[in-house]
């Protein structure tokens, strides 16, 4: 079966041998631009249930040493992974990206029950957020909803067995070949007669969702 490392050149650019990929053990944090601290700690914390965990503040970033006076906050979760924000102190919350449909850039947290997601829903719900779902993925559900400054989030169960998970897994390298494949001749089709209908999959795992 095909793995990362079997695409890496083996040595570095100093003829050394290549080091192996190192385990990553979880995510340690994501971190986001947030408008108002407060009003994202009270989201998070007093509605979400995640407590405000550490606080880093600076007047200059550290990895590349420009000015920008910030607020750094993080909250944590269950597994010790963390959400974290930056606060600029502008008022400010980041722009969508133009291109780019509200739905795909978002973050999934994991519940242990559809009973807890819907037990979430209705926390949600009780504070003035409104909530879509529960959405079935038949391997998982989950509802979804935007924070104060605009970050799509998701809560989600497996409902999948780990059978099903571990057979899914087997095809998914396949499948994404697959997929780049009919991108590479889409590309080729684009150029030449500057096609614009998008690549749809080969397969359509969602039928009863496709209106057409």
């Amino acid at each position: 079966m095909h793995t990362p490392q079997e695409t890496l050149n083996p040595l570095t650019p100093l003829g050394r041998p290549l080091p192996r990929a190192v385990p990553i053990q979880q995510l340690h944090h994501y971190a986001y631009r947030a408008k108002d601290a407060e009003q994202t700690r009270h989201f998070y914390e007093d509605i979400l249930g995640l407590p405000l965990y550490h606080i880093i503040q600076s007047d200059h970033v550290p990895s590349t040493g420009e000015y920008c006076p910030y607020t750094h906050f993080f909250f944590r979760l269950v597994d010790g992974s963390f959400i974290a924000f930056f606060d600029l102190g502008d008022d400010e919350a980041a722009l969508p990206s133009p291109n780019t449909p509200l739905w795909v850039n978002h973050i999934a947290f994991r519940v242990d029950t559809v009973e807890e997601l819907e037990h979430a829903k209705e926390r949600l719900q009780a504070h003035g957020v409104e909530v879509l779902g529960v959405t079935d993925h038949h391997v998982f559900k989950s509802i979804y909803f935007f924070d104060p400054n605009g970050i799509r989030l998701e809560l989600t169960v497996q409902t999948g067995s780990k059978d099903t998970m571990h057979k899914e897994s087997l095809t998914a390298h396949e499948r994404l070949q697959q997929w780049t494949r009919r991108k590479e001749a889409w590309r080729a089709e684009k150029s030449i007669h500057g096609t614009q209908a998008k690549l749809k999959p080969e397969r359509n795992d969602r039928p009863e969702i496709s209106k057409t």
